[in-house]
């Protein structure tokens, strides 16, 4: 009786000190990938922990990326548009309907870092009975922080930061939420770093690639791999509102060195902009003596004062999302020492995170304070600082660095820059099982092919026109893994997941990611076999959108069955017409699709809409 006793307070002293929890999913990494997860698995019924290594849930979203990129909106939509909609409303209820903040915010796609979290809060908050939040808790991607057996994992150990104890969480799905891939990588699932060279996909962009901005790639250019990542950076909220800028000040180890270059290039206006190109050093030379005289660079391309070293663009209450800036030598990113993040520990990754800081704060200082920068322009500069009512509680600093690129998954299906590029030109981009819509810029160092307006046609360095594909449900699911999704760090080249690392594209991948594993679990089938035409349905029910029409929408009452009918290839174009009489062609390709003669549907008399219903009724 005592041997049992004894045996029985050892397992209840390690229950206590673990903490172990068990719950239907369990998410690692509380940015937008694992809050919509955790939402629409909620909405079916499942209870979710998100598991987020610092104090706050959001993500870059809720750390100064509120300009969102995106350029066909209607074709992102689902919990990314709810999202959207309640950065709107909050603006609304604030400032009210004609406000200048409601108009700055440009329909909820703008907005400040702790509007962004706000949203977020509140929809967690809307199912706070299935969604427990626990912060403060750090997975690290060793083999004894995680437990498989039969190709499942089991349970995964977390580091609270607070208590300094280890704590298990067991669970029937395993969402890998990080920009990292750390959880995926603990798991054994393979992955990739670095840059493909364009032989292996002869993706446009691939390989070790130099070029101005804007312009043709250059001299040094090999196309061969590497193991080159995208920089990080901070995305600052900077204001030039003197009642709420908190100035930059000079960092403990600033080191001139690192920013000494950018005297040289305010002075003469050299940047990287293809315009440089046709730049000689005489006109060089007279841009100086200009500058001298009092005046801001004349050169084409050329940014003055803070833009000189961020790009700006705009949210509401004067506040700006501030990123790097691409057209010049020295900017908010230090490329190359980033290098080793994707796979390095926490504590090298905290390090280069303060190093990032530090070396970014002395860079607003130069630029804002250097005797040998033109006066004029450190004037310019210093209009800017940062925002005193954003990160309150870290200096009016972002919390966390833009990971732009970690492990990228090789999973059941790889995605490249080519799955983007159409068949035919006006045709659609393959469609890949149960798929989810992305519609963004392609916002990366690389060329990428595009559609846009029934156009196809290969784009220069990091231009941004209008992008339309579909993403394969295979790229966020591992080939061996059971119950591990992959929703952040998903499967594709270095090409392919440049044009696929977007908050919205992020946050769409999530939602499929939290009805996938509601599945999974109420089938008991692995992650990789559920019914994928369920898996669409209750997409589309949670008005997302899986293909983009131009002229029907989710708020349509014939979304449904556009979505449904133009999966399985009714409508290969970008716009359905539906109120448009169904030509003789048309008409055999549907009876053939069919299998049916579609009886007293009438070439050039019914319209489009009255065929695909009544094929619709029958195949439904």
């Amino acid at each position: 009786m005592r041997k049992k006793t004894l045996v029985l307070s050892l397992l209840l002293a390690c229950a206590t000190a673990f903490g172990q929890s068990s719950y239907d999913l369990v998410i690692v990494g509380g940015n937008p990938g694992g809050i919509m997860a955790a939402i629409s698995a909620a909405r079916m019924g499942k209870k979710s922990v998100i598991l987020e290594r610092t104090r706050y849930v959001g993500g870059l979203p809720a750390n100064g990326l509120g300009a969102t990129d995106i350029a066909t909106r209607a074709a992102t939509t689902g919990l990314f548009r709810e999202f959207v909609d309640g950065v709107k409303q909050y603006y609304i209820d604030t400032y009210g309907p004609d406000s200048e903040q409601v108009k700055v915010c440009s329909d909820g796609y703008h907005f400040e870092p702790s509007v962004g979290a706000r949203v977020f809060q509140q929809m967690i908050d809307e199912q706070k009975d299935k969604i427990t939040v626990l912060t403060m808790r750090q997975f690290d991607a060793e083999d004894e922080n995680i437990v498989m057996q039969d190709n499942r994992i089991e349970k995964i150990r977390i580091l609270n930061r607070e208590t300094g104890q280890t704590e298990e969480y067991t669970g029937s799905v395993f969402l890998d939420a990080t920009y990292e891939g750390d959880l995926g990588a603990a798991a054994g699932v393979p992955f990739r770093v670095g840059r493909e060279g364009k032989d292996e996909f002869n993706e446009p962009g691939a390989g070790r690639v130099y070029k101005y901005w804007g312009g043709p790639e250059g001299d040094g250019s090999t196309f061969k791999k590497d193991n080159a990542v995208q920089s990080y950076n901070y995305r600052l909220c900077l204001t030039n509102n003197p009642a709420n800028r908190v100035a930059f000040t000079k960092p403990a180890r600033y080191n001139r060195e690192d920013y000494a270059s950018i005297v040289e290039d305010v002075w003469t206006g050299r940047n990287t902009d293809a315009a440089m190109q046709r730049v000689t050093s005489e006109m060089m030379e007279e841009n100086r003596k200009h500058i001298k005289a009092g005046n801001p660079s004349k050169l084409p391309g050329d940014k003055w004062g803070i833009a000189k070293i961020t790009n700006i663009v705009h949210v509401p209450n004067m506040k700006t999302d501030a990123n790097n800036q691409h057209g010049v030598f020295v900017s908010t990113d230090l490329p190359e020492e980033n290098w080793p993040w994707p796979t390095s520990s926490w504590e090298w990754r905290d390090k280069f995170a303060q190093r990032l800081r530090e070396y970014t704060e002395g860079l607003f200082w130069f630029a804002q304070n250097d005797p040998e920068l033109p006066a004029h322009f450190r004037k310019a500069a210093k209009e800017w600082g940062l925002s005193k009512d954003e990160y309150t509680d870290n200096g009016h600093f972002p919390r966390q660095v833009y990971v732009r690129e970690g492990r990228r998954f090789e999973g059941a299906y790889f995605f490249t820059a080519n799955d983007a590029i159409p068949v035919t030109i006006g045709s659609r981009p393959p469609i890949h099982e149960s798929s989810i819509t992305a519609s963004h810029y392609a916002l990366d160092s690389h060329a990428v092919r595009k559609r846009e307006e029934g156009r196809v046609h290969l784009d220069g360095f990091l231009s941004y026109p209008s992008a339309v594909y579909t993403v394969p449900y295979g790229v966020m699911v591992p080939k061996e893994v059971d119950n591990l999704l992959l929703p952040v760090p998903v499967s594709g080249s270095h090409i392919g997941f440049s044009t696929l690392r977007m908050e919205p594209c992020w946050m769409a991948m999530g939602q499929a990611a939290g009805i996938a594993s509601a599945l999974s679990i109420d089938g008991k089938v692995k992650v990789q076999n559920i019914d994928l035409s369920r898996l669409q349905d209750k997409l589309v029910d949670q008005k997302a959108t899986l293909l983009y029409f131009k002229d029907v929408d989710n708020t349509s009452p014939h979304f449904r069955m556009v979505q449904y009918l133009g999966l399985r290839g009714y409508l290969p174009e970008w716009t359905a017409r539906l109120q448009e009489p169904v030509d003789a062609a048309t008409l055999a390709a549907w009876k053939k699709l069919s299998g049916t003669d579609l009886t007293g549907i009438e070439a050039g008399k019914t319209t489009r809409l009255a065929a695909l219903e009544k094929i619709y009724q029958k195949i439904k």
